[in-house]
């Protein structure tokens, strides 16, 4: 999660010097931004009793905090049918600014990912993964949030089970696991603040019960900085496995879906592809 004291020292420093944040993802502001209004349709994939859908429109372009183009604010909204009107809360993370000044620093300008997304396979209850990012910063920092929206038969209604952003750009993350044993589980990566600099593990999963709960937490093998071109949660794979039960020395090393390791190695249980 963001330390809330790095960050604000961080926007303090950034803002003095018209920056403020963005984490080395995938999408970056360009000098002509394209469009990033997005409608899903809800009622198909989640067999709702109501015509639901997610709506995210967004406002006028405007700059990022070095200068740079950048989309404007997003506004995320349910609707219940065509005319009905925009519920924001179930897939609007709180702006956990310290002051209203600083609520800017928070707010979306960046639609990373809203999809349907099933955690326990095509046969089970789905569930809508939103990330989105704020304004960059000069020093490539950005608040990424992720959000898992879950929908209540019962109610007519959407809820959210997990909220998590990340602030910095070293190399942290938060992913929504799609395949494999950890399926539709969450894991984080959060820089530790003191020396080796390595790691906090997070690893949340999905109870019977429809909600996330934490179910390890562990300081890394990997630490910031040492060469290992790997995601930090794919180096640090064979140790969640284990810790889970899901793996164990002698077993095949797990690897990256999707990515390219011919020769997996543990180094100090660390994983590299060589």
């Amino acid at each position: 999660m963001i330390n809330r004291m790095m960050l604000i020292m961080t926007l303090l420093t950034g803002l003095t010097g018209s920056a403020l944040i963005q984490q080395g993802v995938d999408e970056h502001a360009t000098m002509h931004p394209a469009p990033q209004g997005r409608k899903l349709d809800l009622a198909t994939p989640f067999h709702t009793r109501s015509a639901w859908r997610f709506v995210a429109t967004e406002g006028p372009p405007t700059e990022d905090f070095g200068g740079g183009a950048a989309p404007g604010a997003l506004t995320l909204c349910l609707h219940r049918g065509l005319r009905g009107p925009c519920v924001s809360d179930p897939v609007t993370l709180p702006l956990d600014a310290p002051t209203p000044d600083y609520a800017i620093a928070w707010e979306p300008h960046y639609l990373k990912t809203a999809k349907i997304v099933y955690p326990h396979g095509q046969d089970a209850p789905p569930l809508l993964l939103i990330v989105t990012g704020s304004l960059n910063s000069g020093d490539g920092d950005q608040v990424v949030s992720t959000q898992l929206i879950a929908y209540d038969a019962g109610q007519d209604t959407f809820h959210r089970i997990f909220g998590q952003s990340t602030g910095h750009n070293n190399n942290e993350e938060i992913r929504f696991v799609v395949d494999g044993p950890l399926q539709g589980s969450v894991i984080s990566a959060e820089p530790q603040e003191r020396l080796p600099y390595g790691y906090w593990i997070v690893v949340h999963q999905l109870t019977s019960a429809g909600e996330y709960h934490q179910v390890l937490r562990y300081g890394s093998a990997t630490h910031y900085g040492d060469g290992n071109p790997l995601a930090v949660i794919d180096s640090e794979m064979p140790n969640i496995e284990r810790r889970l039960g899901l793996w164990k020395p002698g077993d095949p090393i797990p690897v990256p879906s999707g990515k390219a390791c011919s020769k997996p190695i543990l180094r100090h249980t660390e994983l590299w592809c060589e």
